[in-house]
């Protein structure tokens, strides 16, 4: 019986081979007659099919000889074949990867940026797990997780040469129940293991500067001289209109220049970077991808929707954390003299991704199929090996870089989380050095122990350029009130 089950096995995996060869044989005909106009080409055509066939036997056989000789039977061909995928997928680029059929439905609620988790976006650098951003609100943010911690332990699992795929199956589970993670902090010699719960995330993208006693965002970041600000957390689904809205009333409101904090962004959807852009920018060229199996493509500006004014004084904030999305948003706006770039050199991350359905729904792959270069022709993506003097990522104008520490990292990510927080409705707003407003409170600020309250030199740094750009016509005009005075 046993042997019986054995050759209906086999046959079924024949047949399955049948299947995939006379896909490949299907077209042999064109071949033929391909053969007798360009014979090198068909020939060649020929071998690689051949190759083609040889290697799906190989990948039969070998599943045939675990199936029946594998001294544990309990494994089934589900996993073996899933295992295949993965091992498949891992040969490529870190972006792409195999989405199971259980994980598939928390996948697409995280690109809606609704999700079962812990709050994280995590990445490999170095041969570690690293976090790019906590997000706000979430059990990572609560637990003091910040930008920069490596995640050394998930559970009693290891990551060393764990993969993305792996870690992030460790992390998700089902809400309500809880994960335990070791990290390690910037800077620090010992690790801290949290136990966090997970839960539903829903998180906004577009933040303001602080909240309110309410709980509702301020987008003026200096309202004396009506500097706007807004940060974008990632760029999902609703990024774009919810950009346009508060764009539409910090102008209703009087709003003279902008800081566009893009800092600790990780990326998201190509469209929505696209969408922002546009609201900057009346003319010119966004971004343009290409890819072996896609034609190039390019994205230009168009002025019906831009929203923000010509020659308008903008500032775009971004640091090492900065990825993906990000990056198209501040190249776009820099070589199209839009904006000045503020802070330290972005991720690099210069690829797009394509979600490819498999088994009619059921699963996906996530596959890497493009890359995209910015406006003026250079390249984006860091690849493996790449030097600080290859063209890639977005380096910030010539004279506003301020690259920062590790340690100020740490506490610009801790800055702006506890900015993040509704102050209590008692609380009332106080001037900052450099005329910021910040919560009431010096924890808002830094370590209430009598150490100096945080400066964030980068913002500071963007402030200066729009305030120097709304003071130059007024310094013009009473230049020109004194010549015409001496005529």
């Amino acid at each position: 019986m046993q042997r019986e089950r054995h050759v209906v096995r086999s046959y079924r995996w024949l047949f399955f081979l049948a299947l995939s060869a006379g896909q490949l044989v299907a077209a042999l005909p064109r071949a033929r007659t391909q053969e007798a106009a360009e014979p090198a080409a068909a020939a060649d055509e020929s071998r690689q099919r051949m190759q083609e066939r040889e290697l799906l036997r190989l990948l039969s056989d070998t599943l045939e000889q675990v199936r029946a000789h594998y001294v544990d039977a309990r494994i089934s061909e589900r996993e073996l074949i899933e295992a295949a995928i993965e091992g498949m997928v891992s040969r490529l680029d870190p972006y792409s990867h195999y989405i199971r059929p259980e994980e598939l439905d928390q996948f697409r609620k995280g690109v809606e940026r609704e999700f079962i988790g812990i709050g994280i976006q995590v990445s490999e650098r170095d041969g570690h797990l690293q976090i790019i951003s906590p997000l706000y609100g979430t059990p990572a943010w609560r637990a003091g997780l910040r930008a920069g911690d490596r995640i050394l332990q998930i559970n009693d699992t290891s990551t060393r040469d764990l993969s993305l795929t792996d870690a992030m199956r460790l992390i998700s589970g089902e809400s309500g129940t809880e994960v335990k993670i070791s990290v390690l902090h910037p800077n620090e010699t010992q690790a801290e293991t949290v136990t966090l719960k997970r839960e539903l995330i829903q998180q906004p993208t577009v933040l303001g500067y602080r909240r309110q006693s309410a709980g509702q965002w301020d987008f003026f970041c200096d309202p004396s001289s009506k500097i706007g600000y807004i940060r974008i957390a990632a760029f999902s689904r609703k990024t774009a209109d919810d950009v346009g809205q508060t764009l539409q009333q910090l102008l209703a409101d009087g709003m003279q220049g902008l800081v566009l904090d893009l800092r600790f962004n990780p990326g998201g959807m190509l469209n929505q970077a696209i969408e922002v852009s546009d609201l900057f920018l009346h003319q010119g060229r966004i971004v343009s991808i290409a890819g072996r199996a896609t034609d190039e493509r390019a994205w230009d500006a168009r002025s019906d929707g831009t929203l923000v004014p010509r020659d308008f004084p903008v500032a775009v904030l971004v640091n090492r954390f900065s990825a993906s999305a990000a990056e198209i948003v501040s190249a776009a706006l820099q070589d199209n003299q839009a904006a000045v770039v503020v802070g330290e050199r972005t991720w690099g991350k210069g690829s797009v991704q394509n979600i490819v359905e498999l088994e009619r729904g059921k699963s996906a792959l996530k596959l890497t199929t493009a890359g995209y270069q910015r406006p003026n022709g250079k390249n984006i993506h860091r690849a493996a090996g790449a030097a600080d003097t290859d063209d890639w990522g977005v380096r910030p104008d010539e004279g506003f870089g301020v690259p920062c520490t590790d340690r100020e990292l740490f506490e610009l990510s801790l800055h702006l989380t506890q900015w993040d927080a509704a102050p209590q409705p008692s609380d009332g707003p106080h001037a900052a050095p450099g005329g910021d407003h910040v919560p009431a409170g010096d924890d808002a600020q830094g370590p209430t122990d009598g150490a100096p309250p945080f400066v964030d030199r980068q913002l500071d740094k963007a402030l200066e350029y729009v305030r120097g750009r709304l003071s130059a016509p007024q310094a013009a005009a009473a230049a020109d009130h004194s010549l015409g005075a001496g005529s």
